[in-house]
């Protein structure tokens, strides 16, 4: 019987990472600190900051000091710019990509460490997951470099009045879901690449 354990620790690493990373993904597209806006207009928004994310935007009021107050975007919103909408795409199908990478990694390191002998399948399970993390690297970094690039334009977005943002902010930073979402990709990308590296 041929032992290949040997043969897989740097995939071993790279379940690991990929694995941390498809977690952070996931934190990555629920978080709200995509864009932080700063307002000129503290009369509703307290703190003169307000939060955009791709589900949804927040802010502090004085009517509730300590509990944000927050409004939902849906994919269908008029107002909304295109890299919203494609971002909640892209990130959602980045999730689904990811679980998919997740168990075919799973299976392929099982099948190492477990004393397969056929080297074919399993160059193959190992392309596969590999094919699968860079696609989950891919599909959530183009939303959030597509954001940064917005965020650094200083680019607006027209809110209904229902929300109560004024639509031009005074100015924009990047939030710390895209510096979260950017380490994820990351991680997701090298991952992918060391399952290529299979030999």
């Amino acid at each position: 019987m041929l032992y290949l354990t040997h043969t897989a620790h740097w995939q071993f690493l790279g379940l690991i990472v990929g694995f941390l990373a498809w977690i952070l993904t996931m934190t990555t597209a629920g978080l709200n600190e995509w864009r932080l806006w700063r307002v000129g207009n503290a009369s509703i928004i307290s703190s003169g900051e307000a939060w955009v994310g791709i589900w949804r935007t927040c802010f502090y009021s004085h009517v509730l000091p300590d509990m944000e107050n927050c409004r939902s975007i849906s994919i269908s919103d008029s107002f909304l710019p295109v890299e919203i909408p494609v971002a909640q795409v892209l990130m959602m199908l980045a999730a689904i990509f990811g679980l998919a990478g997740n168990i075919c990694a799973a299976v392929a390191v099982r099948m190492v460490y477990f004393s397969v002998e056929d080297r074919r399948s399993i160059r193959l399970v190992f392309l596969l997951a590999g094919a699968l993390y860079l696609l989950t690297g891919t599909s959530s970094l183009v939303p959030l470099a597509w954001n940064m690039n917005s965020v650094l334009k200083n680019s607006t977005i027209d809110f209904p009045p229902e929300f109560q943002i004024p639509a031009p902010p005074v100015s924009q930073r990047v939030g710390s879901a895209i510096g979260v979402g950017l380490c994820a990709s990351t991680a997701t990308l090298l991952s992918g690449l060391l399952f290529l590296c299979y030999r």
